[in-house]
């Protein structure tokens, strides 16, 4: 009985972690000039952490919340990118006055103690 109160304890942990992660990463975007137009987008393909626009660039944002960098960005795995990519084409169609935009893939590592650091453009979708 011990061992799932631990378990369930680290996952609240976790997912209050990465709660924080995802604002401290839209207040991030947000002071450099982005519109956040959804938060935790939800498909049945995938999530997408963070929608956020800037001028004509619509970037889809995959936030982690890791001790350090490469942890962070070595954590969004090959399947992640392309549910992330299913969930892409879902906002697309069901916001159609984004799909002239130019589209980017992110991601923001959050580490300890430190600004979030943006990668821009981390991938491309496989045509």
């Amino acid at each position: 009985m011990g061992a799932r109160i631990d378990i369930t304890d680290k996952r609240k942990r976790a997912y209050k972690r990465g709660l924080w992660s995802e604002t401290l990463a839209a207040l991030w975007l947000m002071l450099q000039g982005y519109r956040i137009l959804k938060r935790r987008y939800k498909t049945p393909y995938g999530e997408i952490d963070l929608v956020a626009c800037r001028g004509p660039m619509l970037a889809m944002v995959e936030v982690k919340a890791r001790p350090d960098l490469t942890q962070g960005l070595e954590s969004v795995t090959r399947h992640q990118q392309q549910r992330i990519e299913q969930a892409v084409l879902m906002f697309l169609q069901e916001n159609p006055a984004y799909a002239q935009h130019a589209l980017r893939l992110d991601v923001m590592v959050c580490r300890p103690w430190r600004w979030p650091h943006h990668l821009k453009d981390a991938w491309r979708p496989e045509s």
